[in-house]
């Protein structure tokens, strides 16, 4: 299970494209003050226990006298399995309210006896992402694995058709992902906090320690106008993981429940 709460906080944004709508009076799918929460499912022979959560929070701020968003990204272990591995993780990305391109990410990340500090700011006029290590340039309208989640809520999936694969970039560890969505059509989910109308998806995936790459994980985002991700399914190296919504806060519009 090692890493494997970092990978799944990258991969809950990665369910979703970069076309934001081009109306010039966009209502975003999110607000100030906005909070979801998720359990973490770990499976091995077929039994599923919960290893732990993760908790997505939103805010407004002021960055550089510009209006941003704030979301603070929290992911944990479930603390009586602290003793096997401990997981406390946080994500932090600011975005401006103009056009939701990030300003700054930030990546805390202690797992274990592994730990790691990651800072991050963007400059969109001159397409370049500034690390600790030098400045690197990037495509337009690159995202951070939080920002792209928020950024890409607002898309309308019913512009695409069965089977698109919808591209998008991230900027992450110094380097450019280009990846993309294939947009599988909708149906209804039942999860353990209801029954949903929902948008299935699979995201195009890095392979790492954890997950194999490629399209073996499975999203299910709600088809609402808040299109939040409901369930993540996902066979990792050993075993697999399942990622349920279990409670939301503030969201802005009435969510797909039935």
């Amino acid at each position: 299970m090692k890493r494997m709460y970092t990978l799944l906080l990258m991969a809950i944004p990665a369910l979703l494209s970069t076309a934001l709508a081009q109306d010039k009076a966009l209502q975003y799918a999110f607000q100030p003050q906005e909070k979801i929460s998720y359990n973490v499912y770990y499976s091995l022979a077929g039994i599923y226990f919960n290893a732990g959560s993760a908790t997505f929070s939103t805010s407004g701020e002021k960055w550089q006298n510009e209006e941003v968003f704030h979301v603070v990204a929290d992911g944990s272990t479930n603390p009586k399995y602290d003793w096997i591995f401990k997981v406390r993780d946080r994500y932090e990305s600011w975005f401006n309210t103009a056009d939701l391109q990030p300003v700054k990410f930030v990546r805390h990340i202690n797992e274990g006896d592994y730990q790691k500090h990651e800072e991050v700011t963007f400059n969109q006029s001159t397409n370049t992402a500034i690390t600790k290590t030098g400045v690197y340039k990037v495509p337009e309208k690159v995202q951070d694995v939080i920002s792209i989640m928020y950024y890409a809520r607002n898309i309308n999936y019913d512009a695409y058709k069965k089977d698109d694969k919808i591209p998008f970039s991230m900027f992450l560890d110094d380097k450019v992902y280009n990846m993309y969505i294939h947009y599988i059509g909708k149906e209804t989910i039942k999860t353990r906090y209801g029954k949903f109308n929902a948008i299935k998806l699979k995201p195009l995936l890095l392979k790492g320690n954890i997950f194999d790459g490629g399209e073996k994980m499975t999203i299910w985002v709600t088809d609402d106008a808040n299109h939040i991700p409901v369930r993540i399914e996902s066979p990792i190296s050993v075993g697999s993981v399942k990622v349920d919504l279990m409670h939301y806060e503030n969201l802005k519009y009435p969510i797909a429940k039935l």
